[in-house]
């Protein structure tokens, strides 16, 4: 194992499980490290792009590498394709393991492991990378849609940071009886509801159900015509979050093309402030994806917004 530098902070993924294991598994290696307590910060991308790396040391988690987090004595754990390559910072990266089994392998090499964690860490892998054909793979989307459906902080409050409590919780038969019951509607009212961007990324309007799932689904039946599929929500604060699917590659350029970033096949982005309700976002989006694309160099990928948790301002809890 390498020798980590001791954090001032440790930095995480705001809106899925992945970031939220990240965070929590990274904490208690600085514990058994040093003794001590760090704090914990989680950013969604658009706040964390503003966020000044102005720390001597850090451990950054799911949030991608950046040429301005090219620092000594920082630490990337992190699993999204990126063009920079450090000089100075530590990059521990490998696009076939989500970011929290990057970090439990950290904490399994100072004999942190456990039967939960393995469990846990295992289901997040299955859910974060899309591991379809994994026989977990509903299971496993009904755990990482815990997040998504209660937010990193309030999940985190919940459970005390005990990650292992989060294991066959009483909330997940909630995710269950929502999965059954409001999928297939969903699914079929989507179906009927999709709105062409361009010809070939189309708008998905949801009602009910894993949004995730659905268009998933959508992708895989060859409902639609379009190659890139996108949703949206809207944030009490305002925003307006886009979130996109594709299944050979075609998201994450429109993702990049909105200033956001992602895997190759589920990505997201923040619109402009000045987008307020879903008819302004439509017609941007159509303004923007249907103009020549700009000449700029393209931002690095970062995961997805799976996003669909509240945009938080400050990265710490309430």
């Amino acid at each position: 194992m390498i020798a980590l530098p001791k954090p001032d902070v440790i930095l995480t993924h705001e809106s899925d499980l992945d970031g939220l294991l990240s965070g929590v598994l990274l904490t208690r290696l600085a514990r058994h490290l040093f003794g001590v307590e760090v704090p914990l910060e989680a950013y969604h991308y658009n706040v964390w792009r503003q966020r000044d790396p102005r720390e001597a040391a850090a451990w950054v988690a799911d949030l991608s590498f950046e040429s301005r987090l090219d620092k000594a004595t920082w630490v990337i754990i992190d699993h999204h394709a990126t063009d920079a390559a450090p000089k100075y910072a530590h990059l521990i990266h490998d696009l076939n393991k989500s970011a929290a089994l990057l970090c439990y392998e950290l904490c399994q090499a100072q004999g942190l492991g456990s039967p939960e964690l393995d469990r846990l860490v295992h289901l997040n892998n299955v859910a974060d990378l899309f591991l379809e054909d994994d026989p977990d793979f509903v299971l496993a989307n009904d755990y990482a849609n815990l997040v998504k459906v209660y937010q990193f902080w309030n999940l985190h409050g919940l459970v005390g940071g005990q990650l292992e409590r989060l294991l066959d919780h009483p909330l997940l038969e909630v995710m269950a009886v929502k999965r059954r019951i409001e999928d297939p509607l969903g699914l079929e009212w989507s179906k009927m509801n999709i709105v062409s961007i361009t010809p070939t990324v189309g708008y998905v309007n949801t009602v009910i159900g894993n949004t995730n799932l659905i268009v998933y689904q959508l992708l895989e039946q060859e409902s639609t015509p379009y190659k890139v599929l996108l949703t949206m929500v809207r944030r009490a604060n305002g925003l307006m979050i886009v979130s996109l699917r594709s299944r050979h590659g075609e998201a994450i350029k429109i993702a990049e093309r909105l200033h956001g970033g992602g895997h190759a096949n589920a990505c997201g982005a923040t619109l402009p402030r000045s987008v307020k309700n879903f008819p302004d976002a439509i017609a941007y989006l159509r303004q923007v994806l249907n103009s020549a694309p700009a000449k700029s160099t393209p931002l690095n990928s970062l995961e997805s917004l799976f996003a669909e948790i509240d945009l938080k301002g400050t990265g710490s809890p309430r």
